[in-house]
């Protein structure tokens, strides 16, 4: 542990200077954040690529036949209770629930064949590229890991990944591990001990006074140790005193500095869960943004809860408009920035949803055919890629296997097509299956 001496001074929320600038008891896993600093330096030199991805987990799968992937033909009791209204793609219609993801489809590119998953409720599948329980077992790493593993930070006051899925009652929905590639890759997770042992937990615009006065005990820490011996510590000693002190993590949260025009087009939502899912909290949608903005080069976000065996329709009739303005409100917000060709965002679930709707009026688990929505990182957006058959059940063109979906967002963050790692022992292991390519229309 390195403990910094001087004098106690008494600051804000009841921090000390000693204690503060005690920086190895900020532990994550049992490593300090020294340790962190260390075992990512001892990778070598990273790739300074400004490359980002924003990947949204929708929690409990979205059903593909009310939203993305409509059966107007198809009897009543597939088709629901839900029309179509014509999207900014010529032929191509979606849910009446989502008129401003109609307007710009044009900007995102629609995956409707997605082949390969399994009837899992976790979010492994998505972030790992293969099922819980062989995730575990082999220390598959979370994509964020993967990418701060590759890349290392990209400004040492930021770290490389930010999870922001809240904790969730069902424990596989939550965000798998750092796995092999060690705990130096691990996710800072803003609803998890890692910012909460700084008091700068992702928190209500109400909660944000005491995080501002943190803030400026930061600045006041800064001024003091600039004339201490901090500056001729181990250089990863001084890399994490530059990550627990800078406001550039906390102000790229604070999502109450934003426009507040452009907050009021994401839409706030709440930060109550829904059942044992996530919540729709549209501010984090604006918080991810904010973040790769800021230097953060991969954040995941857990958007809703979807997994609706009864009332499926009354459940999108409530939810799916909220869905509609934070999701249309991404699309144009990278866009619009500027960042449509550094900032790659895949929204997706675990699976889709059974074509016949059952007794209780609900859709239950479909895993033969999923769905993704992808835009940004220079990518050819503006086309719906491939077709299910006329009850939504089975794919009719193009299959393309989830993992292709991963491959494809580490594509254009330069990662080569045949990705491994290794372990903490040194032994490669490829990251995804063998033959996996990116999804050849989106980036030829």
């Amino acid at each position: 542990m390195l403990t910094l001496r001087g004098s106690p001074i008494q600051c804000c929320d009841g921090l000390s200077r000693r204690s503060f600038l005690q920086i190895g008891s900020l532990a994550v896993g049992g490593l300090s954040l020294h340790d962190v600093i260390r075992a990512e330096q001892s990778q070598g030199p990273t790739n300074r690529s400004s490359k980002s991805v924003i990947m949204v987990y929708l929690s409990g799968g979205l059903a593909h036949q009310d939203t993305f992937d409509l059966k107007p033909d198809a009897p009543r009791e597939i088709r629901g209770e839900f029309t179509g209204i014509d999207s900014s793609l010529p032929g191509y219609q979606v849910s009446e629930l989502l008129p401003q993801t109609a307007h710009c489809i044009h900007r995102l590119a629609v995956v409707r064949s997605l082949v390969g998953l399994q009837d899992e409720h976790s979010s492994f599948q998505n972030l790992t590229g293969y099922p819980m329980t062989l995730s575990n077992r082999e220390g598959k790493p979370n994509f964020g890991s993967i990418v701060s593993h590759k890349f290392g930070q990209q400004d040492s006051s930021l770290p490389a990944f930010v999870d922001l899925f809240p904790t969730m009652k069902y424990q596989p929905y939550n965000s798998p591990t750092s796995g092999i590639v060690g705990q130096a890759h691990r996710a800072v997770q803003a609803d998890g001990e890692d910012l909460a042992s700084m008091q700068l937990r992702f928190v209500e615009p109400w909660q944000l006074d005491g995080r501002r006065r943190l803030l400026d005990c930061m600045n006041h820490f800064r001024r003091e140790v600039d004339a201490s011996p901090v500056r001729d510590m181990d250089s990863s000693y001084s890399k994490a005193f530059d990550v627990l002190t800078s406001s550039r993590l906390v102000e790229a949260l604070d999502v109450t500095r934003e426009d507040p025009q452009i907050r009021k087009r994401f839409g706030v939502g709440s930060s109550k869960h829904i059942n044992d899912g996530a919540p729709l909290w549209n501010d984090q949608l604006l918080a991810a943004r904010r973040l790769v903005e800021a230097g953060v080069r991969c954040v995941t976000v857990a958007y809703g809860f979807w997994d609706f065996h009864s009332h499926n329709f009354s459940n999108l009739r409530e939810y799916l408009p909220l869905f509609d303005t934070g999701i249309a409100a991404l699309v144009n917000d990278i866009y619009d920035r500027g960042l449509e060709h550094d900032v790659t965002v895949c929204v997706w679930g675990e699976f889709g949803r059974t074509p016949k709707i059952n007794n209780d009026a609900g859709r239950d688990h479909w895993a033969r055919v999923g769905h993704a929505l992808l835009w940004g990182g220079g990518l050819n957006v503006g086309q719906v890629l491939g077709a299910t058959d006329k009850l939504g059940g089975e794919v009719l063109e193009r299959p393309i296997h989830y993992q292709q979906v991963l491959a494809t967002l580490y594509h254009t963050l330069g990662l080569e097509e045949d990705l491994s790692v290794n372990d903490m022992t040194g032994r490669r292991m490829p990251v995804l299956a063998p033959g996996i390519r990116p999804i050849a229309e989106l980036i030829s």
